[in-house]
């Protein structure tokens, strides 16, 4: 029986702003409402291979093995840093403008997956997330850890298509000023740049 105690929690760590949620905003504004609905997507099953390996338990291994966290942790430090590139320069992936079409919905998906897969420390957060609200019997541990994980999966879908339908709603408006517009694009850039910066100082 899933506890309304795991429900709260794993909703409050939905709704907390990550990265996730501001690559799905990005792409709402930028794009519009079905590009931010493939960003929830990616960003969603970009957790699947973190599930799996606090599932495994090869999020044990990434948390003792300093070499193995330090490359993924700078492999997904460069690409925060790409984003920010991306959000400042014109025409860029993530540059709000407002003659922008919308993207291949693979792609942005694709980028949104990326964002997660590249954070190692999401793998140690899941191992300390979810045994908790385990049984505690070790034969059925697999699969409680798998429905959980799903559980949790679709409400970080949900809650980040509410927040990038929220995003596209406020596009039209948005973009009828060049300055807002500007200040939107240095905004992400500088977040995605913080978000990188906090990411290269995390340990295992």
């Amino acid at each position: 029986m899933i506890s309304l105690q795991f429900l709260v929690t794993a909703l409050v760590v939905v709704l907390a702003p990550g990265t996730g949620v501001i690559y799905t905003l990005a792409v709402g504004l930028g794009q519009g409402r079905w590009p931010s609905i493939w960003a929830a997507l990616g960003c969603t099953f970009g957790i699947v291979p973190h599930l799996l390996a606090a599932t495994l338990g090869l999020a044990a291994v990434l948390h003792t093995s300093a070499l193995l966290f330090n490359v993924v942790k700078f492999a997904g430090v460069a690409y925060l840093l790409w984003l920010a590139w991306q959000s400042l320069k014109s025409g860029g992936a993530l540059a709000v403008s407002a003659d922008r079409s919308a993207e291949n919905g693979l792609r942005i998906a694709r980028r949104g997956a990326l964002i997660n897969i590249l954070n190692p420390k999401l793998s140690i957060f899941f191992l300390a997330l979810l045994p908790p609200f385990l049984s505690g019997n070790p034969a059925t541990a697999t699969v409680e850890m798998a429905v959980l994980g799903g559980i949790f999966m679709a409400m970080t879908f949900a809650v980040f298509v509410l927040y990038g339908v929220f995003a596209a709603a406020a596009r039209t408006w948005l973009l009828g000023s060049e300055r807002v517009m500007r200040w939107l694009n240095r905004s992400f850039a500088g977040i995605f740049a913080a978000l990188a910066g906090r990411l290269a100082l995390e340990r295992a």
